[in-house]
């Protein structure tokens, strides 16, 4: 095991050609704000709420403004009728992750939890890391403060890291891309010519799809990260598995949920102050995550849709789901696979016309559209792989071949397996079209 090489170096390239684009100069003007505020408040023996509160406005300000603005002059527009021309601004890549990642720091700063960093460049190395800028998992500061300067490398840890590179590259490229070749296709048909097969196979693709493209860059992320002395938490452990929307979120994007929970539904008062202001509560932070997702009504629908249901679980429909495990899954999976509908589709008419063919689909069984024109063998192939590989998969090898996984893991049988993985992933891309991450809009 050795020291890690200064980081340093290769991170002051990246912000150099950062800089090359008028986009990512706000990652710059983020991590100056950010390391200025957090110096403030480590000075300051008063004022010190003063200072964070107009750190988290300025922080808040410019995502607000390079994210929201367009959706606010379009809801003016249609609410009062004016016409007022929709600003084209253009979106920094990762604005909202490297966005809240500075926020945890400042905030960690205030209340003590972390030291603040008096070098501007390793607050750049925390705030724009490229593994996981665009597209996360969203890191905190206090969990890689000793990382930055104190990290060590060894050959297992950069063999883990190319394994999990590899497993989340070809989640990506192998399972993810395949499918959405099938959803693009159904969703881009006129709403009139889709009926209820080809919204249900679309929804259902699409569930999985968003599931492997973006826990494929999470597993990317965390390799790259290894393969330089970092380790991140883990982003997704088997959502699908869940039995509960509760359950759903503490397993799907959860750099995301311990993010609002620690450092909005907390201090919002949590589950402190009785259970009216624990829904509250909870309502908005779901509204706050429909919001973080994108700048249109769908996603705010979105968040509030799951809101509503763990809330609903919470006045006492959990003791339900407790009897049968079989309806547990099959009533979460099912709301996810919905919610999935509003979350893709931009216009919320269309998707409510989307769940109306999926809930009566006797009266929308006509088309002119063969499915089998649109979703062919391979298709429905890793359909069926990527609905094996969601976890159950996992959960029997885990539980009666534990021996076997131990010795696969590392072996040259799993070095031979990665290298086809890989063969096969740069043949993929090579003749495929450019699909990037779903989540590096976001």
């Amino acid at each position: 095991m050795i020291r890690a090489a200064p980081f340093l170096f290769i991170e002051i390239v990246w912000l150099l050609e950062l800089m090359n684009t008028s986009r990512c100069r706000k990652v710059i003007f983020s991590i100056i704000l950010n390391w200025a505020g957090g110096m403030l408040l480590d000075k300051r023996k008063s004022g010190r709420g003063f200072v964070l509160a107009g750190v988290i406005a300025l922080n808040l300000a410019l995502l607000g403004f390079f994210k929201y603005a367009g959706m606010f002059v379009s809801t003016v527009n249609a609410l009062l009728g004016t016409s007022y021309e929709e600003p084209q601004i253009s979106l920094p890549i990762g604005i909202s992750f490297f966005t809240f990642q500075a926020l945890s720091y400042v905030v960690d700063v205030y209340r003590g939890e972390c030291k603040v960093q008096k070098s501007v460049f390793k607050v750049a190395l925390y705030v724009s890391f490229f593994p996981q800028l665009i597209a996360g998992p969203i890191v905190k500061y206090k969990d890689i403060e000793e990382q930055i300067d104190h990290r060590t490398l060894s050959a297992a840890q950069t063999a883990a890291g190319i394994r999990r590179f590899v497993y989340g590259l070809a989640k990506k490229v192998l399972i993810s891309n395949i499918l959405a070749a099938a959803v693009d296709k159904i969703y881009a048909l006129e709403i009139v010519r889709v009926d209820w097969s080809l919204a249900w196979v679309a929804a259902l693709m699409y569930t999985f799809q968003i599931y492997y493209d973006f826990s494929g860059y999470s597993d990317m992320a965390i390799g790259l990260g290894r393969m330089f002395g970092f380790e991140f938490r883990e982003n997704f452990n088997y959502p699908y598995t869940s039995l509960s929307i509760r359950e759903f979120w503490r397993r799907w994007h959860i750099s995301l949920s311990s993010w609002f929970r620690d450092y909005v539904y907390i201090p919002l008062g949590g589950n402190r102050k009785g259970n009216v202001r624990t829904y509250v509560n909870l309502l908005i932070v779901f509204l706050l995550t429909g919001m973080w997702h994108g700048a249109s009504w769908n996603f705010v629908f979105w968040g509030l849709f799951h809101g509503l249901f763990i809330v609903i679980e919470r006045l006492g429909f959990s003791k339900v789901l407790d009897k049968s495990k079989f309806f547990a899954w099959i009533y979460t999976f099912a709301l996810v696979n919905f919610g999935w509908v509003f979350f893709r589709v931009e216009n919320i008419h269309d998707a409510f016309e989307y769940i109306k063919r999926m809930v009566k689909p006797w009266n929308y069984s006509e088309t002119n559209v063969a499915l089998l024109e649109i979703v062919n063998g391979h298709n429905a192939f890793i359909l069926v792989v990527a609905i094996v590989g969601m976890g159950l998969l996992q959960r029997v090898t885990t539980a009666k071949f534990a021996k076997t996984v131990t010795r696969w893991k590392y072996s040259y049988v799993e070095i031979a397996y990665c290298t086809v993985l890989m063969i096969l992933c740069l043949a993929a891309l090579a003749g495929d079209t450019y699909n990037p991450f779903i989540y590096f809009r976001f």
